[in-house]
């Protein structure tokens, strides 16, 4: 059955930097939700390409040639095997992100926090 998910509720839900939460899932994807602030670390996806939609706050996507800066409303695919970093240093910043199922944050099992669902 179909149900609505409410962003700003499931956002409430927790206040932890750099951990997703998984709000919906569709075609072995999941819908994940995450805050963060500060700098990630450098990283790539070998397997796919991933999806950062801005709810709130400026987020900077560095790439080892450029940064692009996102705000609110915007959304950037960064395509497989690309390395970048997501950075949050205008303070806190809230993503939707969409990834394929159990697909690591930083592209490595090892050093990855797992998306836990909400």
């Amino acid at each position: 059955m179909a149900t609505k998910v409410n962003l700003a509720d499931k956002l409430a839900q927790f206040s932890d930097h750099w951990a997703p939460r998984i709000v919906a899932r569709y075609n072995d994807h999941e819908v994940r939700l995450v805050k963060v602030e500060g700098e990630f670390i450098w990283h790539c996806h070998e397997e796919t390409d991933e999806l950062f939609l801005i709810l709130a706050g400026e987020l900077e996507m560095e790439f080892r040639d450029r940064t692009e800066v996102l705000h609110p409303g915007e959304l950037i695919v960064v395509p497989r095997g690309t390395e970048h970093r997501p950075c949050a240093r205008q303070g806190e910043v809230h993503l939707l992100l969409i990834d394929p199922k159990d697909m690591p944050n930083t592209g490595d099992p090892a050093t990855a926090t797992i998306a836990v669902e909400i």
